[in-house]
């Protein structure tokens, strides 16, 4: 038979479970409309139907590069900072979750003492206790906790994207090394050639064939060429300087790149972007904004539990003995058991104010939300425009700089044998030297949009 005092004895954790979390406040969530066409405009040949989120290993081919990305995922410092701001969030998560279960505390004291009219006397007592424990009713810890666990989650979201910008980044400025690296050799290969046609000209000048100006115009083109020498010397350390502060190392030479000439067509793969925008809802800043967006929500559920009591517990039991020998076997039971309920009259608006202003956050999240996906929705729309129209591009720069060498040579042949003028040879000489310089700036921009275009549908880390 179920006898008073074994109810004196019911677990002090049991009894708080049950009576815990009862219900919730947050309000139901829904999510928001993507605000974005489901489809992309201008969805080129290069664009698959089916969607495919690749790594980025899968993604970058050359493997120099590819250690180049590998070493810089472990030794960037932003990606440590965020990696440090997940383990904060996480644990400011568990802190918060924490208060959804008691705190219970052991303790055993014994005193011995000496007065003049009992002689020595002692006591003992061992206790286990709950101190000011908030029985979760109205579920307001659990939506302090579920913020917590979305503010998480979103510092996750933003370490991802701080990966996967990352290896953009990287990409990019290994990219952007191997173009400058062009630009010098045709700097160099440009110089040498005026050199060539300066040395002519003034021979030609000491025989008489040439003027004097077509010394100074050609004196004029192989100092541009050497500043621009000496110019690209300067962005190619540069572009080295930017590549070990994103690594967070130096990186060996023999992981550098050589001109952009020499990089494989598939260096830097294309990837599919498929035919649904809905894929947006992957990438990693979207998430983080929903994630946001959802603390809020529990947030505006903490808010509205505020109007409600709260009840709070402080309990105790144990033994007693005044001997330590006899505590656990004769000691006489002790126990206390205290509740307590705060019931909000007036707070001075204060309850509704925090109410107020946690539902218009919701609502600025929500923009925010639907902002992220509209920009993601812009930065694949403007990468595919790119790459609908670089192939053609390319093959029209590359037929130019073929046009142009074709021109300067003959200029050249003809001057040399006395049957043309240099100011055809200049202008064909500036002529090539440009649409060269074009046509690496074309391969550069060609690598970096299919980075991009990986980059902006979400990518893969």
């Amino acid at each position: 038979m179920f006898e008073p005092k074994h109810f004196c004895r019911l677990s002090i954790i049991t009894l708080s479970m049950l009576l815990a979390g009862c219900i919730s406040l947050d309000p139901h969530y829904q999510r928001p409309a993507p605000a974005v066409p489901t489809v992309w405009p201008q969805q080129g040949k290069s664009v698959a139907a089916t969607t495919v989120l690749t790594d980025w290993q899968h993604v970058i081919a050359d493997q120099r590069l590819n250690k180049v990305v590998e070493r810089a995922l472990v030794s960037n410092r932003d990606l440590q900072e965020a990696i440090a701001d997940i383990e904060a969030a996480r644990a400011l998560y568990g802190e918060e979750r924490a208060a959804l279960f008691p705190t219970v505390d052991a303790e055993l004291t014994h005193t011995r003492s000496r007065t003049a009219s009992e002689g020595i006397s002692s006591s003992s007592e061992a206790n286990g206790s709950v101190s000011s424990f908030e029985l979760d009713l109205f579920g307001r810890n659990r939506s302090l906790a579920r913020a917590a666990k979305e503010t998480w989650l979103a510092s996750e979201a933003t370490a991802q994207n701080t990966r996967i910008t990352l290896v953009s980044e990287t990409t990019t400025a290994w990219i952007t090394l191997a173009a400058d690296n062009s630009n010098l050799a045709l700097g160099k290969q440009t110089m040498a050639s005026a050199a060539d046609t300066l040395r002519i000209t003034q021979l030609q000048l000491k025989e008489g064939t040439a003027a004097a100006g077509d010394v100074s115009s050609a004196m004029t083109t192989y100092q541009q060429a050497r500043a621009s020498v000496a110019s690209y010397q300067t962005l190619v350390a540069q572009d080295i300087n930017a590549l070990n502060l994103l690594v967070g190392e130096t990186v060996p030479a023999n992981l550098l790149p050589e001109t952009i000439e020499t990089l494989s067509p598939q260096a830097i793969a294309i990837v599919p972007a498929g035919t649904s925008s809905t894929l947006l809802l992957r990438r990693p800043d979207v998430v983080e904004a929903e994630h946001n967006l959802l603390s809020e929500n529990a947030d505006i559920g903490a808010a509205r539990a505020n109007f409600f009591p709260t009840i709070s517990l402080t309990a105790s039991a144990g033994v007693g003995s005044s001997s330590l020998s006899s505590l656990f076997s004769h000691g006489a039971n002790v126990w206390s058991f205290a509740p307590s309920v705060t019931l909000p009259l007036f707070t001075g608006g204060s309850n509704l104010a925090q109410l107020h202003y946690a539902q218009a956050e919701k609502k600025g999240l929500v923009a925010a939300y639907q902002k992220a996906i509209q920009t993601a929705f812009e930065d694949v729309a403007n990468a595919l425009a790119r790459r609908n129209t670089l192939d053609e591009q390319l093959d029209a720069q590359q037929q130019a700089v073929a046009s142009a060498q074709r021109s300067f040579d003959l200029a050249k042949r003809s001057y040399e044998v006395g049957t043309g003028d240099y100011l055809t040879v200049l202008t064909d000489q500036r002529t090539l030297w440009s649409t060269q310089l074009d046509l690496v700036s074309l391969q550069e921009i060609d690598y970096e949009n299919r980075i991009t275009l990986w980059e902006s549908i979400g990518g893969g880390v």
